[in-house]
């Protein structure tokens, strides 16, 4: 492969209009009302800048869920290196927050979770969501987590968990994230599958942190990877866009609610909603800080590598299969999907 060429960089007082709102009910049926871009800007939750935050409501009693933000890419993809430079990410009981990557027609288009777990977990989870006839072979994989399901077709018969691999060590999630600053998550997605590394803030690699003259070779072993082959297909993955969301509850984080010491009782969804409902202050660490979100596409004329602006019907079938299968393809586990490399860096900014 040639060398990767900067294809878009979401920064800035720009940043938001290169993503659209997403304000249906939510599909993983979490205690959550996702709000307008309008609505967000009015009630403070959204200011672009450097770094961008994006924030759930943390000051008011709310029956109806807890007003958050969700958001996809205009653009869609097909291959690459994504870049997500984060500073600050939401964290604490009841929260369930997400960066992903999701193709139309779930799951015909694929899904790939980058960086998602739930509640006080403080392993990452990486995870991959497509149709029948994909699994990892785990005698390929070389990686520093622990693969948790090989089987990756949702809903499927493992409760939709997909094929997912664990973080090795904490840090690269939730408050002890936070903590060191956050960092930089890498996503490359290409013809012999998806590798995902993260960086945290005091070792990123030099051409990371430039964003130019990028290396995947010299970046060590990644986090996760997903091979591709006789076990699955490159296919599975096409079109994908960008989404960064945080719900609260629902078919994870509420199951999973309590399952370890820390949340106030009682456990499951329906202590996690009463929590949530009722008590705006405990959210007030529930917010991405985003210095920057960049993508990158392989510059030699054999790269398959695709960027394309989401047509009216990708998105609105986009919207409409997140729906659809979100309670899929949330309700273990995150997912894998597409080669691309993505770097968030998330500025820390106390609200």
């Amino acid at each position: 492969a040639g060398a990767y060429t900067l294809v878009d960089t979401f920064a800035g007082p720009n940043f938001f209009d290169n993503f659209d709102f997403f304000s249906a009910a939510d599909p993983t049926h979490g205690t959550v009302q996702y709000v307008s871009q309008q609505d967000a800007t009015a009630q403070g939750l959204i200011s672009a800048g450097f770094p961008t935050t994006i924030s759930a409501d943390a000051r008011n009693v709310q029956p109806e869920g807890r007003h958050s933000v969700r958001i996809s890419s205009k653009k869609s993809y097909t291959s690459g290196l994504f870049l997500f430079d984060i500073t600050h990410m939401p964290a604490g009981c009841g929260t369930w927050p997400a960066v992903w990557m999701l193709g139309p027609n779930w799951p015909t288009g694929g899904e790939l979770d980058i960086l998602e777990n739930v509640n006080l977990e403080t392993l990452n989870h990486v995870t991959l969501h497509t149709s029948a006839g994909c699994a990892l072979d785990t005698a390929a994989q070389v990686q520093t987590g622990t693969t948790l399901t090989t089987m990756c077709e949702s809903p499927g018969t493992n409760s939709n968990a997909g094929c997912g691999v664990q973080a090795a060590a904490a840090g690269a999630y939730g408050a002890a994230f936070n903590a060191a600053g956050g960092g930089v998550y890498a996503a490359e997605w290409t013809a012999a599958g998806f590798k995902v590394w993260f960086f945290p803030r005091a070792t990123i690699p030099a051409d990371v942190a430039a964003g130019m003259g990028l290396s995947p070779a010299k970046w060590g072993t990644p986090m996760a990877h997903m091979p591709f082959g006789a076990a699955c297909s490159a296919d599975h993955f096409k079109s994908m866009q960008i989404i960064i969301n945080l719900t609260f509850c629902g078919d994870w984080a509420g199951a999973l609610y309590g399952n370890r010491p820390g949340c106030p009782a009682p456990t499951g969804n329906a202590g996690c909603q009463s929590f949530v409902v009722n008590n705006p202050a405990a959210f007030n660490q529930s917010y991405w800080s985003i210095n920057s979100i960049k993508t990158f596409a392989v510059s030699d004329s054999s790269s398959s590598t695709d960027f394309t602006a989401a047509s009216g019907t990708v998105t609105s079938s986009k919207t409409t299969n997140a729906a659809s299968a979100g309670d899929v393809k949330h309700a273990v586990a995150p997912t894998w999907t597409a080669v691309a490399v993505l770097l968030f860096s998330v500025a820390v900014v106390w609200l």
